[in-house]
């Protein structure tokens, strides 16, 4: 049995993993990881191996608390990765876009995929039929764009964002959100485009807390659940476990 650990800068997420199966989540402030720690130990036993991505250099009490109760696997750039790793500066490439790759090789072998992550940044990732791993491209994400707009000039406002927008802004809050959802969206539909134009019977992945504001109808385009970065990280300690 498995625990995974994704540590963000102020968030933690958990998941308990049995046989490659999720049998809980959990997402906690960071403040508050000893406490669940415990009872995670307490009601699963059975775990024997973690994993841990950090996103920050000040997780040793976290790391130090789990390798004190089970063989812990810190993912960085020196560890085996379930796929060929082409990325031209390996040790820059981000925790969270590992695992995502992972996760495409995971429940998508022998296809060459792309895997969208709409979070605080939009980052585009590309493997290869032939399991390897291109690198993609990272752009500013939606709520950065919105702060951006309201912290950089002197009188426009900071807006929410709305799923549904018109092309035409008839107000400055709704110019705002025109310019930017539909902006992203003409983003996605011109990165995918040019990705299918080099890439034959491409299968794109949708993830990230923003995906559903910024959906765009797509022909195979496949929205992954809340858990496929988790279930990449998994998968890698999986992988290594064979090594």
């Amino acid at each position: 049995m498995n625990l995974v650990i994704d540590a963000g800068n102020t968030l933690v997420k958990t998941a308990v993993f049995q046989n490659n199966r999720l049998l809980e989540r959990r997402a906690f402030n960071k403040k508050e990881f000893s406490e669940n720690f415990q009872i995670i130990c307490k009601d699963f036993p059975e775990i024997t191996h973690a994993v841990i991505s950090s996103v920050t250099s000040d997780d040793a009490e976290i790391i130090s608390e789990v390798k004190g109760i089970y063989f812990l696997l810190e993912l960085n750039s020196t560890i085996k990765l379930p796929f060929k790793n082409e990325y031209a500066t390996p040790a820059t490439l981000g925790k969270d876009r590992m695992a995502l790759v992972a996760a495409a090789v995971k429940d998508y072998p022998g296809q060459n995929v792309l895997v969208i992550d709409a979070g605080t940044c939009i980052t585009y990732d590309i493997k290869t039929a032939d399991e390897s791993y291109l690198g993609g491209a990272i752009s500013p994400g939606m709520g950065m764009r919105f702060r951006s707009l309201h912290k950089f000039t002197a009188n426009l406002p900071l807006v929410e964002p709305k799923p549904d927008v018109e092309l035409i802004g008839k107000s400055t809050e709704t110019s705002i959100l025109s310019g930017i959802i539909n902006g992203i969206r003409m983003e996605l539909r011109g990165t995918i485009e040019a990705y299918r134009a080099e890439f034959k019977d491409l299968t794109v992945i949708f993830t990230g807390g923003d995906s559903q504001i910024l959906s765009i109808p797509l022909k195979n385009s496949i929205f992954a659940n809340s858990n496929f970065l988790l279930e990449g990280l998994n998968f890698i300690l999986e992988f290594n476990k064979t090594q």
